[in-house]
């Protein structure tokens, strides 16, 4: 028996560029949405003392980060199911992440990330200083929050990904943007 996939579309973007409350508002019209592993992470190691920060331990961020990222696109890769699935970030962040840190990337993770594909073209928000603020997991400058989203752009066009880069409009024109353009190009 074939199985249904779903079509994966990546939301990627720098910190506090809305992206998680853009994901709540697909989330809103029944669409499926996946959470950002990297702030799940940074809570959980919060919560049990763990190294693993970006403020303590970057290497060890990245990784964790990178092998959430490779286990949660396998689970939802495998659903059955035709509809689209909407990522808060992908596994190509990890390392545009890593890349922004100069962490070294392992070749293992190149290639990860090239057998991993996602639907193409991927959605990026750009920055969006009125919208940005910092949190118990977003320690960012908004200058950082810039270059993370040069980054995401950079390592996205590397691996042969268009980027559709969404306007800087309501969260709910945002979702109707990456609505209209997905069901247009169907």
């Amino acid at each position: 028996m074939k199985q249904n996939i779903s079509t994966l579309y990546i939301i990627t973007g720098g910190p506090g560029a809305g992206k998680t409350r853009l994901l709540e508002e697909l989330d809103r019209h029944e669409l499926t949405t996946v959470p950002e592993e990297g702030r799940k992470i940074i809570k959980e190691q919060i919560d049990s003392g763990g190294k693993g920060l970006p403020w303590l331990n970057k290497e060890l961020f990245a990784a964790l980060m990178f092998e959430e990222s490779v286990k949660t696109y396998q689970k939802i890769r495998h659903m059955n199911s035709t509809a689209p699935v909407f990522f808060d970030r992908g596994i190509l962040d990890t390392l545009g992440y890593m890349r922004l840190e100069n962490i070294i990337i392992p070749a293992s993770m190149e290639a990860k990330a090239r057998a991993m594909v996602y639907h193409n073209p991927v959605f990026i928000l750009p920055p969006w200083k009125e919208i940005y603020e910092n949190d118990p997991e977003r320690k960012q400058t908004f200058e950082k929050a810039v270059e993370t989203f040069e980054c995401m752009k950079e390592i996205y066009r590397e691996y042969e990904y268009n980027i559709i880069e969404v306007p800087k409009v309501s969260v709910e024109n945002r979702a109707r943007f990456i609505l209209d353009t997905i069901f247009m190009s169907s």
